[in-house]
This record gives structure tokens, C-alpha cells and sequence, in this order.
């Protein structure tokens, strides 16, 4: 396998966002002008997340090839982990002797896998393995994004 299309990936779409999250963040402790950025880029993040997430789900739908089956296996997976995690990240923090709010954020932290963040490795696969690896990740996504809001709900209930 040519590791080429990895390191492009890799370098475009994690390590130059990293850079520019990091010379934002140095740039907005400095000036107002940068502290407008950050907080105008904060502000569109939800919406921009939202339609990055639409249209990436949409270019995958149609290497789905109709195997409905399989792909609820897999999510079921992925629900069974963030059960798992749900309490392991709970019943650890509070050995930890956390407060209210470190355990939840242990809670949702251990959940979370930021699936997105490899779907560039994922596309970057020859084309055999691209399509299903890119609909896996996909999927995790969307089965995590669900939980969240989910959790949103529970996690307070939960922990108090």
C-alpha cells in the first residue's frame, strides 16, 4: 500500500486545521482582531459541523449498495461501546473523586471517539476498502451524534 495518500491526508486535513486552531488561539490571547475571529468561529461551528457532517453522509449513501443487515450489526457495536463507556467513564471518575462537572465531562470524553477526524485515512485507502471503511466511520458518527444528545438529556440525571 502507497503510504502517500495517508501522509496528504493526514497533513491536510488534521495537521494544517491543527496549525491554523493553534495560531488562532496565540492570535486571539493578542489582539482584539483575533479574539473577533475566534469568537465569530466559534459561533459558526455548530452549523458548519452540521453541513460538513450532511454533505459527507450524502457523498457516502450511495456505496452503501442497500446492506441494511451489516450495517446495523455495526452499529450496534457502536451503541454496546458507548453503553460500556457510559459506565466505566462514570464509576471511574467517581473513584477519581471528581466533581459534578469533571465527571461528566470523563463520561462524555470516554464515549467520544472522533471518528471524523480519521475519515480522511479512511477515504485515503484504495478504492477496495475506501467506500466501506468511509461508511464505518460514517456511521460511527452518526451513532455517536445521537448518543450525545442523548446523553445531553441523561448524563445530568445521572450524575449530580
Amino acid at each position: 500500500m502507497d503510504p502517500w495518500p495517508f501522509l496528504q491526508a493526514f497533513g491536510a486535513l488534521i495537521v494544517a486545521p491543527l496549525a491554523l486552531a493553534w495560531a488562532a488561539q496565540w492570535w486571539s490571547g493578542r489582539a482584539a482582531a483575533g479574539r473577533r475571529v475566534v469568537g465569530a468561529a466559534t459561533a459558526a461551528m455548530v452549523p458548519l459541523m452540521a453541513a460538513v457532517l450532511f454533505v459527507v453522509v450524502a457523498s457516502q449513501v450511495p456505496h452503501l449498495d442497500g446492506r441494511a443487515g451489516r450495517w446495523w450489526s455495526v452499529a450496534a457495536v457502536y451503541v454496546l461501546f458507548i453503553a460500556v463507556m457510559a459506565v466505566v467513564g462514570g464509576l471511574a471518575s467517581r473513584r477519581a473523586g471528581l466533581d459534578t462537572g469533571e465527571r461528566r465531562a470523563a463520561i462524555f470524553a470516554g464515549v467520544t471517539r472522533n471518528s471524523l477526524v480519521v475519515l480522511p485515512l479512511a477515504l485515503a485507502l484504495p478504492d477496495a476498502f475506501a467506500a466501506t471503511a468511509a461508511a464505518v466511520v460514517l456511521l460511527q458518527t452518526l451513532v455517536e451524534l445521537v448518543a450525545m444528545v442523548t446523553m445531553v438529556r441523561l448524563v445530568p440525571r445521572w450524575v449530580r
